[in-house]
């Protein structure tokens, strides 16, 4: 069954506590991001793991090969469950951030980020990356396979080319997912939370949609309906 992430998209310690305090009856797992790692350091991730959820830290490492490792190895061994880097990085970049730490964190999900869900036809091309988003979201994908990574990040509308070319146990993890009557914001290759569970998402993001709902934990109790129909 595909699973929720929350994004704790804000801005302290206290505000992403006082969320998860809320919603830990409901959910699983938490997204760490940039916004709030860089304001709260490993202490965030502390208090999720404290607490008993399991910890998305979305850092979207990009660097050389031995950096990458490193980086990944620190933010295992802080208490991550899955942690991230790009695809664009190559295929060396990956497999030295697998190898070097997969015997010691056998368990951890380390994932490849492919296609950003807010870049669409015109970031391609500005950045000469040749194809659709689709091309380059299974081109990224393939490599990262092949240099060890347990799955890849890329939106709803990539799940089945992925699930088809790459099988079953090659993770999908989703964000842009946005319930019926939700603000699209920034995203562009979006989708719904039941569409994308029947394409087979293995996870799935959702940040603004239920922080910034009037009831938060309503709003996660309907993707979770949704995921469960």
């Amino acid at each position: 069954m595909t699973k929720l992430i929350v994004a704790l998209d804000v801005d302290s310690l206290a505000e992403a506590e006082k969320a998860v305090d809320k919603l830990g009856g409901k959910v699983e797992w938490f997204k760490v991001g940039k916004q709030l790692f860089t304001a709260e350091g490993p202490a965030i991730v502390a208090m999720l793991k404290k607490k008993g959820f399991k910890v998305f830290l979305d850092l979207k490492f990009h660097d050389i090969p031995n950096t990458v490792a490193q980086a990944v190895k620190s933010a295992l061994s802080i208490g991550a469950d899955m942690v991230n880097f790009h695809a664009t990085g190559g295929s060396e970049m990956i497999r030295t951030a697998v190898e070097k730490n997969r015997p010691s964190y056998p368990d951890a999900e380390l994932i490849a980020v492919t296609v950003l869900t807010s870049s669409g036809q015109s970031v391609l091309d500005e950045l000469q990356i040749a194809g659709t988003p689709e091309d380059a979201v299974l081109r990224f994908a393939g490599l990262a396979k092949n240099a060890g990574a347990d799955g890849v990040v890329c939106s709803a509308l990539e799940i089945e080319a992925l699930k088809k070319a790459y099988g079953s146990e090659f993770k999908v993890v989703v964000p842009g997912i946005r319930p019926k009557g939700s603000s699209v914001d920034d995203q562009k290759r979006i989708m719904t939370p039941k569409q994308a569970s029947d394409l087979g998402a293995d996870y799935i993001v959702v940040g603004r949609p239920i922080m910034k709902a009037a009831d938060p934990v309503a709003a996660a109790e309907a993707v979770l309906a949704e995921l469960s129909m």
